[in-house]
């Protein structure tokens, strides 16, 4: 994979982000990829138009991907460095690579991750940030109920 491929795999999940901005939810996507660059799945943070607080980008994504026999050579892409629910996903299903948006926002579990193995390669788009910067100034209350500052 090279960064083009990559490029590619995250406009996926940025076009779910959008989808759950426009929906009044909180704008972080995610999608799961084979390593032959084939989607299996996208998904999209529904905490807020869903209620349910366990509804991440990336768990969305990895649930509606169905059960695999292997998790280890698939890439899971997402807009924001995982949370910790999430980057615990990643490693509890061995998702071998891991490819973010940003992490200037949040970073996460990313070192976590690293030392564990997975490789993480960060993306450092302005266009994710920009889109989670305009959510979090118009619904901080939103943002701090989850994974923001209290």
């Amino acid at each position: 994979m090279d960064h083009t491929d990559y490029t590619r795999m995250l406009a996926v999940a940025i076009e779910e982000a959008q989808q759950g901005f426009d929906e009044g939810g909180i704008p972080i996507g995610a999608a799961l990829f084979t390593t032959s660059g084939e989607l299996l799945s996208r998904g999209r943070n529904r905490r807020v138009q869903q209620g349910d607080p366990s509804i991440h980008g990336e768990t969305d994504a990895f649930r509606r991907a169905g059960r695999q026999r292997s998790y280890r050579s698939l890439i899971m892409v997402t807009t924001l460095a995982p949370c910790w629910y999430c980057s615990g996903l990643v490693r509890q299903f061995r998702i071998g690579t891991l490819v973010v948006g940003e992490s200037r926002t949040f970073a996460g579990g990313l070192d976590w991750l690293r030392e564990h193995g997975v490789n993480v390669i960060d993306m450092d788009s302005a266009a994710c940030r920009q889109l989670l910067e305009a959510f979090i100034a118009k619904h901080p209350e939103v943002w701090n109920e989850d994974i923001g500052e209290e």
